[in-house]
């Protein structure tokens, strides 16, 4: 069921701009490299220099394969470039080679999680593309600067069905894009260097009522940006329409300083760039062979380890999601797992402590101080009733701060190893029960806290050492007997 903004339906399709990861641009042999001097990797085809002609680069294409296998998408046997026509100071030849009639992926899905609930959004397309140059406003004053280091560069555009009902909805599936297309290596997924760009169409209309008119938001750079600008989006079109005014098509940029979406352009229809077969690229033909071996090729995709987690290991779905949230979690905490032989005591490690500290310190876990080794030999005396949760967190912190690199060594040296004897346990318990009679009427009168008093003392008297799980049971066992 859609969730209504003031009686409004929101309906929102994506079109997503993927760089990808070749280390030369779609139809020359220029670098694709971020951040050089502006317009020393633009070569002659870059250009449009007269008499030069594209040619394919591979590597996009096998790119673009990917994706569609591991969105269960159709690799079309034949597909088509075309020259999109339009005319902006950033696009040199005047006309954008992309494809327009046959995509090379066509169809597919992508499934997530928001909360509990799992989604899937239907694609339409994916198609290769070369991308634009860029415009400099801001380093000229009162000038404008281009820079065609970035023309040519291969893009693979990914487009949705109109199937997303809520800003939270959106993000996530640009959330899960985003992991898939960075886990597969296909794009870096740098949104500040622009290698992974969203636009979000958007539209309003009463329950059960035809689409309404879309407005396009570009170019949103942060998953942040992207709510703020979807949830104000709404809002002024619902404004619009309930003031008695039409909602015109139009592209609009987000200002993330007002909070605001401004009008850019009236937003143009495929009939306004007119479309046509480019001349100089024949049809891309790609045979079952290269797509097997591709398939045969590809790594473990995330939702793929996401149920090997749930089936192998016996995880929640929702750790088993948060888990394969990038390649270098999961197989920290594989490699954990199966070293500790304690899967959800790992996982819950994996998202509990280790996450606080690395979203603490702004790092990636491949910086964390402590490995997956140590944090396995960590969470096998945990498990072996050997040290406490509680002892578990002090020696992680001697670990994280580097004092020490050694969990049994650390146990040792900062006497924390659990009392597990019952002839010492039993003395404890005695005393407990004799020092503390008031506790002790109290849980025979139903009160169960009373017990946790007990057990506190008992811990207190430990020095925080005795087995609190043991403890517990000789309680229950002696107070049984009064």
């Amino acid at each position: 069921m859609s969730k209504l903004v003031r009686g409004y339906e929101v309906v929102i399709g994506f079109e997503t701009h993927t760089q990808l990861s070749t280390q030369s641009k779609i139809f020359s042999r220029a670098a694709t490299a971020f951040g050089a001097e502006p317009n020393t990797q633009a070569c002659a085809l870059d250009l449009a220099l007269p008499g030069t002609l594209p040619v394919m680069n591979q590597g996009a294409v096998q790119r673009a394969i990917e994706f569609g296998l591991a969105v269960g998408a159709t690799i079309a046997e034949l597909s088509v470039f075309a020259r999109k026509n339009y005319f902006y100071p950033d696009l040199p030849k005047g006309y954008q080679i992309s494809q327009y009639e046959i995509p090379v992926v066509q169809g597919g899905t992508v499934e997530f999680l928001l909360g509990d609930e799992k989604k899937t959004v239907r694609l339409v397309r994916a198609h290769l593309e070369e991308d634009a140059g860029k415009s400099l406003h801001e380093e000229f004053a009162g000038q404008t600067g281009i820079d065609l280091n970035r023309a040519g560069t291969p893009l693979l555009e990914i487009v949705t069905e109109p199937d997303m009902r809520s800003s939270d909805e959106a993000v996530a599936y640009a959330k899960e894009l985003h992991k898939l297309v960075t886990w597969m290596g296909i794009c870096d997924g740098n949104m500040q260097e622009g290698s992974f760009r969203c636009d979000a169409n958007v539209s309003v209309r009463k329950p059960g009522a035809p689409l309404g008119t879309r407005r396009e938001i570009k170019n949103l750079n942060s998953f942040k940006f992207m709510q703020q600008a979807i949830d104000y989006e709404v809002r002024w079109q619902i404004e619009q329409i309930e003031d008695g005014r039409t909602i015109e098509q139009a592209t609009v940029l987000f200002d993330p300083d007002s909070g605001e979406t401004r009008a850019m352009r009236t937003k143009e229809d495929a009939a306004d760039y007119r479309y046509f077969p480019d001349p100089d690229l024949p049809p891309l033909v790609i045979d079952r062979i290269w797509v097997e071996r591709v398939r045969a090729e590809m790594t473990e995709l995330p939702r793929v380890m996401a149920q090997r987690f749930v089936s192998v290991y016996g995880l929640p779905e929702y750790d088993a999601a948060t888990l394969t949230h990038n390649k270098e979690t999961a197989a920290y905490f594989e490699q954990a797992a199966k070293l500790c032989g304690q899967p959800k005591l790992a996982s819950n490690w994996v998202m509990g402590e280790l996450s606080r500290r690395l979203n603490a310190g702004e790092l990636g876990i491949a910086q964390a101080p402590v490995s997956a080794e140590q944090l396995a030999q960590l969470l096998s005396r945990i498990a072996d009733g050997s040290i406490s949760n509680s002892a578990g967190r002090q020696v992680f912190e001697t670990l994280w701060t580097g004092q020490a690199t050694d969990p049994d060594a650390i146990i040792e040296a900062q006497g924390l190893r659990q009392m597990n004897d019952g002839a010492e346990l039993e003395k404890l318990v005695v005393q407990a029960l004799a020092a503390n009679p008031k506790s002790v009427q109290e849980f025979l009168a139903g009160k169960e806290k009373a017990l946790n008093a007990l057990v506190g003392q008992v811990m207190k008297t430990s020095k925080g050492t005795a087995n609190p799980d043991q403890v517990q049971l000789l309680l229950k066992a002696k107070l049984q007997k009064f």
